[in-house]
């Protein structure tokens, strides 16, 4: 029987026991740290030659020369060209609806004049060459690639770069033929913090990059974190969560089974049920039993549900609600008749799933919009991954004569205000008398 908590959000311990079981300590240990600066210490000042030493000691193959790094854009087309049709025609519907989303998000300029002739207004730009970061090896996620090059591609990033580790020198061909579909400039065989550093500080053979997007491991979390600054990141995610808000109408094998869907990424992964009906919660619970032995990651499942899983009974759907909101989770499904009402009362959560239909496994995959989303409550002041994190905005600013004029005079009360003479000077200057 697998275990996973009983909750009940009446009882007097609950908003402890619900902190509790949020807490996520993502902060590297100092091993990790020392090692990633390490890593990266070395990447700038011996560049092309310590990235061959950590791929050929961390990854097990052989690179012999920098050149070796590099995978050809025609070894993409050959790995998109040797895909079975269903796997190619899966990976392009995937593709067209993530491009179809994300070009409703991109940001365009803008300006007004005003009476005197002052015009003001945003310029945006895409960002020039951007770095992804795709894990490797078995454990490959195609879906990584689509999610985070196709909206870079939409910006019009001129340059995508893409490292991906291989170990053992195995490379996962979906990886590479996702690659080819979205566009990607130019592959890398190289991973972890040294592939990181490489980006952002640029070797003979990887140019440097203005922002490194996509997942890893916590060495590749920490060097992302380390090099934020030098280069723009997207965010450094912890584990993955789903938050199910369920009226007890929806069959309970599928509640069960999206559970699982967050718990078989890894241990540390989350997933939490809220629902009013204490019947229901049991035919959950019954249905986890039933289903976990068939599943082939149940070790993982199981350990996640022990660990960090929930089954909550609560007062109402308003009351979820307030919870849903405290914990502002990475993934929130609303298995309700009228998802749409409840939808508008959720004020932090990376993406909501509405209705009984639609399972997180979609928003992963093909939905359309990113699956790439904040964790760890950082839903409380950040967004999902989008096009708007590939482009940039300048601010406009053109002051006419008369504008000049009666801004100068402001600008220099408030600038004698802070002491700052020049600053009134300057505006002084251009004042009409």
């Amino acid at each position: 029987m697998a275990e996973i908590r009983i909750l009940d959000a009446k009882d007097a311990g609950f908003q402890a026991q619900l902190d509790e079981l949020l807490a996520w300590d993502n902060v590297s240990d100092t091993a990790v740290n020392d090692t990633v600066n390490d890593i990266i210490a070395r990447i700038r000042g011996e560049g092309d030659a310590a990235l061959l030493e950590f791929t050929n000691r961390f990854d097990g193959w052989q690179a012999n020369t920098a050149a070796d790094l590099e995978i050809p854009k025609s070894r993409l087309e050959q790995a998109w060209n040797a895909l079975p049709e269903a796997q190619q025609q899966a990976l392009e519907h995937a593709a067209e609806r993530i491009r179809i989303y994300a070009q409703r998000q991109k940001m365009e300029s803008w300006e007004y004049e005003e009476a005197d002739g002052t015009l003001l207004g945003q310029q945006v730009t895409p960002l020039d060459r951007v770095g992804l970061y795709v894990p490797g090896g078995k454990a490959a996620y195609p879906s990584s690639v689509l999610m985070n090059a196709i909206p870079a591609k939409v910006a019009g990033v001129s340059e995508l770069i893409m490292v991906v580790p291989t170990p053992g020198g195995e490379f996962n061909e979906l990886v590479f033929a996702a690659a080819h579909v979205s566009g990607v400039d130019r592959v890398f065989a190289v991973g972890g913090a040294q592939a990181v550093a490489a980006l952002a500080y640029g070797t003979a053979t990887i140019p440097p990059v203005d922002k490194v997007v996509g997942p890893g491991n916590i060495y590749v979390a920490t060097a992302k974190r380390a090099v934020f600054g030098q280069v723009g990141i997207d965010m450094v995610a912890g584990p993955s969560e789903i938050l199910i808000i369920c009226d007890g109408k929806t069959n309970p094998a599928w509640v069960a089974m999206d559970l699982f869907s967050q718990a078989e990424h890894d241990e540390d992964a989350q997933s939490i049920l809220l629902c009013p009906d204490a019947a229901f919660i049991a035919k959950v619970e019954a249905a986890i039993d039933e289903l976990l032995p068939g599943m082939e990651r149940r070790d993982i499942i199981a350990t996640a549900l022990r660990d960090r899983g929930a089954l909550i009974k609560v007062g109402d759907l308003d009351e979820a609600v307030v919870i849903a909101n405290h914990i502002a989770p990475e993934h929130l499904e609303l298995s309700l008749e009228d998802p749409r009402e409840y939808a508008s009362k959720i004020k932090h959560a990376g993406a909501i799933f509405m209705g009984r239909y639609t399972s997180e496994s979609l928003g992963d995959y093909c939905a359309g919009p990113n699956h790439v989303l904040p964790t760890s409550r950082t839903a409380r002041f950040s967004s999902p991954l989008g096009v708007y994190d590939f482009q940039k905005r300048t601010s406009l600013i053109m002051v006419s004569g008369g504008g000049a004029d009666s801004l100068g005079r402001t600008a220099s009360i408030l600038a004698r205000g802070e002491g700052l003479t020049a600053h009134a000077r300057s505006a002084e200057y251009r004042l009409k008398s």
